[in-house]
């Protein structure tokens, strides 16, 4: 890759970086960016993994990157014009968090970049800021540090500050860094197996046979773990057969948490895109009944593919707000075998696999989450029937939304029992995302 760096492709491939990074920066999300502007350009999957690496990357690092500008600049990051912020940001990641790219060619695309978008008098800025980098760099120097533990792992690992605070306090200095270096990690692509379709080792094979380096992946018995960056999943083999799904290991523990049988009726509440839905269906060998709720039409509609293309012929697609159920149906009441409320939540425990997501969640947000969470699960106790199973599950690692969360539930609802909880942390050996799974038993009258 690094022979055409300086090319045409080389150039094109920054330029969508930064498009994607300015996109994020004005407030889109970046998987949904990153969508859009690669299908301007007829990037070979090569260049493709390249915008995204460095696009990702810039994002994620972007407080360490603006801690860089403050110590190299004469202007604050956050006082530059975002075009140069953003700009600055592109190069910087390439000469601190890329090895396999030549730091020249890092400073003298940001610089051809910066004539281009019409920053041509800022261009010799870029130039003296990017190669001060590069000094410090090549000298061993570091940022300035401070005697603040919560500011020092917000600056080394990009996090802001109130997460940094947060992580300290809930598993301490050496456990906080661990968990914040996952962050920053590249995710392995998990799939599940659809065991009405095909075997584990079937697809293991298939997938070992074109070249596509997997693994099992422990405690997850239709589980594969492939290594990231060997190209798009929707091209491998059996995905249009419905031989498999991408889902996250911890995802892969929620269904069969809720112990589902054949020929129960059993509740999904908040089921887009269908990844849950699917698995509960296929552990039921389609024999039985889900409802699968949404609120969203639109995210409706993804269920629906996803059922389709995995052959889960026994779900209910419902587009409705899942607090309304009660309302709309009195004859739920006492109705359902298991409910499963995979809550909206901050998604705290996913900031592997969302870059942007750290610069978007705050503590006021949380507290919103946590009001809507704790309304769903009041609104969906009544139609659980007597003896039967409640599993609420969230992708996040704040005990606010999750063991906070269920112990003031309990002690409003004296009909329930916890089974068990479990909070699964990132950066834990073999783990995957941050998620939380918490059991809950309704007592027979």
């Amino acid at each position: 890759m690094s022979k055409n760096l300086s090319s045409t492709k080389g150039l094109d491939a920054r330029k969508a970086a930064l498009e994607v990074i300015k996109a994020v920066g004005a407030g889109a999300f970046a998987d949904v960016a990153l969508e859009r502007i690669l299908k301007l350009y007829s990037f070979k999957s090569i260049d493709k993994a390249l915008v995204t690496e460095l696009s990702y990357g810039a994002i994620r690092q972007r407080y360490f990157l603006d801690c860089w500008i403050d110590y190299l600049g004469k202007v604050p990051a956050k006082k530059q014009p975002p075009l140069l912020r953003w700009l600055l940001h592109l190069g910087l990641y390439q000469i601190f968090k890329m090895k396999r790219i030549p730091p020249g060619a890092a400073i003298n695309t940001t610089v051809e970049l910066a004539k281009t978008y019409h920053l041509k008098k800022l261009a010799p800025v870029v130039n003296g800021i990017l190669r001060s980098a590069l000094r410090g760099k090549e000298g061993g120097h570091l940022l300035p540090n401070s005697n603040n533990p919560s500011l020092e792992l917000a600056k080394n690992e990009s996090l802001p500050l109130w997460l940094a605070d947060e992580l300290i306090a809930w598993k301490g200095v050496e456990d906080a860094n661990k968990i914040a270096k996952s962050f920053n990690s590249i995710s392995p692509i998990d799939i599940r197996v659809n065991k009405l379709r095909a075997e584990v080792k079937d697809v293991k094979e298939i997938f070992d046979s074109c070249g596509i380096q997997n693994q099992l992946i422990p405690n997850c018995p239709y589980g594969l773990e492939v290594r990231a960056g060997v190209g798009e999943p929707r091209k491998w083999p059996g995905y249009d057969e419905g031989k498999w799904c991408v889902q996250d290991r911890s995802s892969q523990l929620i269904a069969p948490s809720l112990g589902p049988l054949p020929g129960e009726k059993i509740l999904d509440a908040c089921a887009a895109p269908g990844g849950k839905s699917t698995h509960i269906a296929e552990l039921i060998n389609n024999k039985g009944k889900i409802w699968s709720v949404d609120r969203s039409s639109r995210r409706a509609q993804k269920i629906l593919a996803n059922s389709e293309r995995l052959g889960t012929t026994c779900l209910q697609l419902l587009v409705a707000d899942s607090n309304d159920l009660l309302i709309k149906y009195p004859e739920w009441k006492d109705f359902f075998d298991r409910i499963l409320i995979d809550a909206p939540c901050s998604g705290l425990g996913t900031l592997a696999r969302h870059p942007d997501a750290r610069w978007r969640i705050n503590n006021d947000n949380i507290k919103e989450l946590v009001g809507i969470q704790s309304q769903l699960l009041n609104s969906l106790a009544p139609l659980l029937k007597s003896g039967g199973k409640l599993v609420y599950s969230t992708c996040t690692i704040h005990p606010d939304e999750n063991s906070n969360q269920i112990k003031n539930f309990l002690q409003l609802k004296s009909e329930f029992l916890l089974e068990r909880e479990k909070q699964i942390w990132p950066g834990e050996k073999e783990n995957g995302d941050g998620f939380y799974i918490a059991v809950l038993n309704k007592l027979k009258n």
